[in-house]
């Protein structure tokens, strides 16, 4: 689906980025830095997830480079900090996508792997790179034994056992 307006799109974000936020609020501060398989850390993935939307989604957005810092400690140390430091690089690059008018996410942008592309289908990346991420951070909470929130507030049990049973061929009865 093209992206026409930033109107539309921005609060779309936000929900995105506010689903992604519920479930770092689970991560145990003193867990922040833990890392399975020499991955990242929740910490790295949340200042990942700060940086490359502002300085890399943001930036080539508007035409310009990416400035992605990386996602060291050095960005935000501590659950306090890298918290705040999400929510400011989300906050910086909603400032710059406002801007973004029609002509804006049609205009071409050219991705840090030379890929050239609409600033809407651009955008639309970013979200789909915020999901991955979020998946792994609902993984790794589950491996250190974290209770995670339900993403839509129904877990699969409670999804389950609110649906039309199946048949044995495999549809829906209907009564």
């Amino acid at each position: 689906m093209e992206i026409t307006s930033t109107a539309s799109f921005l609060p779309y974000w936000d929900n995105i980025r506010a689903r992604t936020v519920r479930v770092a609020e689970h991560i145990p501060p003193e867990d922040l830095e833990w890392r399975t398989g020499g991955g990242f850390s929740f910490g790295d993935l949340l200042r990942h997830l700060g940086s490359i939307e502002r300085y890399m989604f943001a930036e080539n957005a508007r035409g310009l480079p990416s400035r992605y810092p990386g996602h060291g400690r050095e960005l935000a140390d501590g659950y306090a900090a890298v918290m705040t430091y999400l929510r400011t690089m989300h906050a910086e690059a909603v400032a710059i996508f406002m801007g973004l008018g029609p002509d804006e996410l049609r205009a071409l942008c050219t991705t840090p792997g030379g890929a050239t592309l609409p600033v809407w289908k651009w955008l639309r990346a970013m979200v789909e790179h915020e999901v991955h991420h979020r998946g792994q951070l609902y993984l790794m909470l589950r491996i250190i034994g974290v209770p995670t929130p339900p993403l839509y507030g129904l877990t699969s049990e409670e999804v389950r056992a609110r649906s039309q049973p199946l048949d044995t061929a495999g549809h829906t009865q209907v009564e």
